[in-house]
């Protein structure tokens, strides 16, 4: 089991490497090292049901390169493959 942090940046601001540093270190100041992220990743939006549930479960599945589940009640499905090919890379 990782942690990973799946963060949105606000609109003109990017997402580089100084800030996923300071997430880092935020996360490890504010709970401890034993939550250090694996990964953060970037993403524009997090795929959410269309009452605004956001599917943790395909984010696991995702983050485990499992085989991801029924998508069709997204109401953004493309986000997944986009946030797929982010923690690939």
């Amino acid at each position: 089991e990782a942690v990973y942090a799946y963060v949105i940046t606000e609109d003109g601001h990017a997402g580089d490497e100084a800030l996923r540093q300071a997430i880092i270190e935020g996360v490890e100041d504010a709970i401890g090292p034993i939550a250090r992220p694996e990964q953060v990743i970037f993403t524009p939006e997090l795929p959410k049901t269309r009452s605004g549930k956001i599917m943790r479960r395909l984010l696991e599945d995702i983050a485990n390169g499992a085989e991801l589940g029924d998508t069709s009640t997204l109401r953004n499905p493309e986000i997944v493959e986009e946030i797929r090919t982010s923690v690939q890379d």
